[in-house]
């Protein structure tokens, strides 16, 4: 499923991907303690790669950053004079409509107030960027895995992010179908999309990270650069994380 912040749209990306931040954010859901307090800033390149084990807080940040959720306590910002940056979200599991992969790119335009005129040429050139021209006319629900996937990330481009979350968008596919998506991913960052994305792949952080947000319990034990997190991680967590051990 590919989650937009309508809201926020609009025809044309900034040069330069908006920074966020975050200021003593905390969540707490029927009484339980879920994530935070935490603290961090994100101006730099990127890709922000999101890790920790399950459970540690990396789809909660991601929903709390992209305005699903509220937090408890504590304020989420953007630079930017208007502070909410064009945005979308890919999730781990697709969720497309019923209906051909070319008819939901179209429908995403239309819902977005893109000129009808211009739905149908739009949306065959992003089938093609993403390699899906053959199965413009194929229902979405019956492509693959990686195919469906590709189609969430199509759908996202279409509206032009500043902002590009993801949720383990490759959890379930095979290693073809991984190679496709971070190829994606890539251009995305290279046409100057912020990337947020959460892995508990380490393999995959190296090849795409440029900075790291690792959580632990709902607590951010370590934002630094790949190379340093990878290499010379700083807390003992961490340190166990990168090594291959188990962290609760």
């Amino acid at each position: 499923m590919t989650s937009l912040n309508a809201s926020c749209l609009s025809s044309s990306a900034l040069l330069a991907p908006p920074a966020l931040y975050f200021h003593d954010v905390s969540y707490n859901h029927e009484n339980k303690h879920l994530l935070g307090p935490c603290s961090f800033t994100l101006d730099g390149i990127g890709p922000t790669l999101v890790m920790g084990p399950n459970g540690a807080g990396k789809s909660l940040l991601l929903r709390l950053a992209h305005g699903l959720l509220s937090p408890t306590q504590g304020q989420i910002s953007w630079s930017g004079s208007d502070g909410c940056p064009r945005q979308a979200m890919v999730f781990q599991q697709p969720v497309l409509l019923r209906r051909s992969a070319i008819a939901n790119l179209i429908h995403a335009q239309a819902v977005n107030g893109v000129r009808r005129s211009e739905r149908m040429r739009r949306a065959m050139e992003a089938l093609e960027r993403f390699g899906l021209t053959a199965c413009a006319k194929v229902p979405a629900r019956v492509l693959s895995g990686g195919q469906q996937q590709r189609l969430t990330l199509a759908r996202a481009w279409l509206l032009s992010p500043q902002v590009l979350f993801l949720d383990e968008p490759t959890s379930a596919l095979d290693p073809a179908a991984i190679k496709a998506v971070e190829a994606a991913v890539l251009e995305f960052h290279r046409q100057g999309t912020r990337i947020v994305m959460t892995t508990h792949d380490i393999h995959q952080a190296r090849r795409l990270a440029g900075d790291v947000l690792f959580f632990s319990g709902g607590n951010l034990c370590e934002h630094t650069s790949a190379d340093t997190f990878f290499n010379q991680p700083v807390s003992s967590k961490a340190q166990a994380f990168v090594a291959g051990e188990l962290v609760e």
